[in-house]
Formats: C-alpha cells, sequence, structure tokens
C-alpha cells in the first residue's frame, strides 16, 4: 500500500510535469509491476485463507456466493475506474485494470481452492499461456480483457487474465503451502507492540478503500499546493 501509494504521487508529479523522470518506461515500470505483482499474489493468498475458515461453516454453494459477490464487487469497480479514466485521460484509460483482474480472479479461483496442487498446476498453465498470447497483436481491443494486445493502444493500467490470473492462483498455492486448514505453519516475532508495526497493519486492513481514495487526494494537495492544475 505505501509503495503503490509512493509511485502514484510521483506520477502525479510527472502528470503535472513537476517531475522530469521518465515514469513510463524502464525502472519506474519495473517498480509498478513489482507493486501490481505482489497485490495479485497476496490476494491469491487470501483467498485460500478465507476458504479454510469459511469451508467448516458453510456449504460450497454458500461460500462460492461470497467469492461471486465480492469479486462483482471489485469488477464494478474497475469499471468505475475506467469510466472515470475515459473522461479525464481520453486515449489511455482503463480498460482492464488491476481491479478488474482481482474480481474475476476471485471468481475464476474458487474451483481451484479444492486443491493445492490444481492451483499450481492451474497458475502455472496459465503463466505459460500468458507468454503465448502476449506475443500476439490485434487491430481490435475485443479481447484485451483475456491479454490480446491492440495495436497502438496504451492503458495507464493495464493486467489481462493472461497470464496475471496464474499469479493468483501460485499466491493460492503458497496459501495452501504455507497455512494449512488455514492457520500458520510457521513461528513470527511478535511486534505488534511497535507502533510503526501497528500502522503498517491497519493500512493492510482497508487497503481497497485506499486504493480507491488515494489518488483524489494526492491530485487535490497538489492543486491545493499549485504544483498542478485541472
Amino acid at each position: 500500500v505505501c509503495l503503490m501509494v509512493f509511485y502514484h504521487f510521483m506520477f502525479d508529479l510527472y502528470y503535472f510535469g513537476a517531475y522530469s523522470g521518465h515514469m513510463l518506461s524502464g525502472p519506474w515500470q519495473t517498480f509498478a509491476r513489482s507493486i501490481g505483482t505482489t497485490f495479485i499474489f497476496v490476494m491469491g493468498v487470501s483467498l485460500t485463507l478465507r476458504y479454510s475458515r469459511l469451508k467448516p461453516e458453510m456449504g460450497h454453494k454458500q461460500v462460492f456466493r461470497k467469492y461471486l459477490s465480492r469479486g462483482l464487487q471489485l469488477l464494478g469497480l474497475g469499471m468505475i475506474i475506467t469510466l472515470v479514466t475515459y473522461l479525464l485521460v481520453g486515449n489511455g484509460f482503463v480498460i482492464f485494470g488491476i481491479l478488474h483482474l482481482l474480481g474475476l480472479s476471485t471468481i475464476l479461483a474458487y474451483p481451484f481452492l479444492r486443491s493445492r496442487w490444481l492451483s499450481l498446476i492451474g497458475g502455472l498453465v496459465v503463466i505459460g499461456l500468458g507468454v503465448r498470447i502476449s506475443q500476439i497483436v490485434s487491430p481490435d481491443p475485443w479481447l484485451l480483457w483475456l491479454g490480446v494486445r491492440q495495436f497502438g493502444r496504451f492503458m495507464l493500467d493495464y493486467y489481462p487474465l493472461l497470464p496475471w490470473f496464474g499469479l493468483a492462483l501460485l499466491g493460492a498455492f503458497l496459501g495452501f503451502t504455507l497455512y494449512p486448514q488455514g492457520s500458520r505453519r510457521f513461528a513470527l516475532p511478535d511486534l505488534s507492540h511497535m507502533a510503526p508495526v501497528r500502522g503498517l497493519t491497519y493500512l493492510g486492513r482497508p487497503s481497497l478503500l485506499i486504493y480507491l481514495v488515494h489518488q483524489p487526494i494526492l491530485l487535490g494537495i497538489l492543486i491545493l499546493a499549485g504544483i498542478g492544475s485541472i
């Protein structure tokens, strides 16, 4: 969460012309991808934890409804991001970004949560297909969500289903491995008495809310400071 806010702050400075670095290529894009990769992977781990804790209390249909509801919520928020970026940015607006991916992955991952090895094999297969399909370029945008790039299309945020859904499945595999039956199988030092740790722990809880509101807040601060304007 902290890295995401920092990256977007630097991007906003770049957008307003207050930072001369090139945010759209090189190390900055590698940095941005590492943040997105962490989000997707941790989401995969969390899917297994939620499944392990809900399954003893509910049947498969009830658990799936929760995953479906959560996935549709994320997809809906992703569509709001699409609309807002289309109105504000124009060319380069987000068609299938990380919220779209997390929403669809939450739904599609459910069948894989019954087996640790199924999630591993599925993740490797999806990543392999993604590497293959990323080499295809189309004149049309209809398969952008899947991973088929459109010629001449640039997007501020792009995480297609292939290969990124595979990373979520690998996260699920790690979740099964490190948290069998939803319980951690290794010991960690208790640092909860340290204020920085408590602060970071808090940021992890409303991470979706922070994702949605931090950019308007950052832009507002920069505009009020006279660094940028609408």
